[in-house]
C-alpha cells in the first residue's frame, strides 16, 4: 500500500492541476448535492465549514444554502500548533486572517460545538477513510468532542480526483460519515 505522504502529494498535485472553472463548477455541484443530503440534519444544527485555501473545494455555496435551511454556521480557528476551536460565523461579522491563508471569526466570537463538520481533505477512499494535510487538527478536535460525549457528523468535501482505491488507516484517524463530491453523495457506515 502507498504511504499517506505519497498519496497526499499525488492527490494534492492532481487537485492543484484542476482548472479554476472545474473548481467553481465543483463547488456549485457539491452545494446542489449537499443541500438535500444534509437538510434533515441542518435545521437548528451547528455546522462548521472552512475557509478554502489553495485549491480546496470551496464549501461556501453549500454553507450559505445550509444557513438558509436553518443551520448555525461556524469556522475553525487554529489557536496553537496542535489545536483548533470552532467559532460562531455571523453573516455580518468580521473575519481575521488565520494560519495557512485562511480566515476565521475573531477570538471574541462564541466557541461552538459543531453537530456537523464539513472537512477539507487531501485524499479519501470508498470506505470513508481520509487523509488530511498531516497536522491532525481535526482528528484531535473530533477525539476531544467524542471524549466529552459529543459525536459530530463528519462530511468530507472533495473532488472525485482525490479518491484513492484505499487509504492507510492509523488508530487516531477519524473516518467520514459522508463524502460529497461534484459527482454525488456517498454515506458510510462508521
Amino acid at each position: 500500500m502507498t504511504s499517506k505522504s505519497a498519496l497526499r502529494q499525488h492527490h494534492l498535485a492532481t487537485r492543484d492541476a484542476l482548472p479554476e472553472t472545474t473548481r467553481i463548477e465543483g463547488a456549485l455541484a457539491v452545494a446542489e448535492f449537499g443541500l438535500p443530503a444534509l437538510t434533515d440534519r441542518a435545521g437548528g444544527a451547528v455546522i462548521s465549514g472552512y475557509h478554502p485555501m489553495r485549491s480546496e473545494l470551496d464549501p461556501r455555496p453549500l454553507m450559505a444554502m445550509l444557513a438558509t435551511a436553518g443551520a448555525r454556521l461556524a469556522l475553525p480557528a487554529v489557536i496553537s500548533k496542535t489545536e483548533i476551536v470552532f467559532r460562531d460565523l455571523v453573516r455580518t461579522g468580521a473575519l481575521e486572517k488565520g494560519g495557512f491563508g485562511t480566515f476565521h471569526p475573531p477570538e471574541s466570537a462564541q466557541k461552538l460545538q459543531p453537530d456537523i463538520i464539513l472537512l477539507p481533505l487531501a485524499v479519501f477512499d470508498g470506505a470513508g477513510n481520509r487523509i488530511g494535510y498531516g497536522g491532525g487538527y481535526y482528528d484531535r478536535a473530533i477525539a476531544a468532542f467524542r471524549d466529552e460525549g459529543h459525536t459530530p457528523y463528519l462530511v468530507g468535501l472533495a473532488f472525485e480526483e482525490q479518491r484513492a482505491p484505499s487509504v492507510p488507516v492509523e488508530s487516531h484517524d477519524v473516518a467520514l460519515d459522508m463524502i460529497i463530491t461534484p459527482a454525488g453523495v456517498q454515506e458510510f457506515e462508521v
